[in-house]
């Protein structure tokens, strides 16, 4: 069994402990003033979510513990994404239970599919064409830096964040475009341009000169206001 989190306990504690002026070490890997300038959630909110995503991951880990599961775990302002594998619908649907079960949960979008667990190849696969993505907004004038969340799965692109209904199609437009991804998700909430440049800190870099792009992939939207298909409400408590 195989449920992760971008985060671990002790990285969250080491978060609550750290002076406000130092950088967050997450894996190695400084995240320092540079990410969250730009991150539209405050600080608190970030908190949150990293402190969601490690509870969830732990209470799926407890709960399916024997069985045979890839799950990953992401949270953006209390949005939960479950994403991965699982081997039956009835697992599918108890993951989806439990993360919604979970404190301070807000919604669940389960994208959990009943199939075997992929393999670290894939898995490597899904980091590089994450982190191709990811270039792409690099070089588009329209997406402010570290304001979208881009998870990949199976080179399925999920991408969840803060934005207007501009950034929304534009980033999903610039996704579907890289060569690899099969599908786009969005799972973003969006806010007027006036709640979002509130928060805005920063601007986005200058374009750079970009390749002919291949056809788009297929884009699935599913609205932040929904209640069917796999968004489901936090249970209630």
């Amino acid at each position: 069994m195989n449920v992760t989190s971008k985060w671990t306990s002790a990285a969250v504690v080491a978060a609550l402990l750290l002076p406000a002026c130092a950088p967050l070490i997450i894996g190695g890997i400084a995240a320092g003033t540079a990410a969250v300038a730009t991150d539209r959630r405050s600080t608190g909110a970030q908190l949150d979510d990293k402190t969601i995503e490690v509870r969830v991951a732990n209470e799926l880990s407890n709960s399916l513990r024997g069985n045979d599961v890839h799950i990953n775990v992401n949270s953006f302002e209390r949005r939960v994404l479950l994403s991965g594998e699982v081997a039956s619908d009835a697992l599918r649907a108890e993951a989806g239970a439990i993360a919604s079960r979970s404190k301070n949960v807000r919604i669940v979008n389960n994208e959990l599919v009943v199939a075997a667990p992929s393999t670290f190849g894939e898995r490597t696969d899904d980091n590089t064409l994450g982190a191709r993505v990811r270039a792409a907004f690099v070089n588009t004038r329209e997406i402010a830096f570290n304001s979208v969340d881009i998870i990949t799965e199976r080179r399925v692109i999920y991408l969840m964040g803060a934005v207007t209904q501009k950034e929304a199609d534009v980033a999903a437009h610039v996704a579907s475009r890289v060569t690899g991804v099969q599908q786009v998700v969005k799972l973003f909430d969006v806010a007027s341009a006036d709640e979002v440049n509130r928060r805005r800190v920063g601007a986005a870099p200058p374009p750079a000169p970009q390749a002919p792009n291949p056809a788009p992939a297929p884009i699935t939207t599913t609205p932040v206001t929904t209640t069917q298909g796999t968004s489901t409400p936090a249970a209630p408590r």
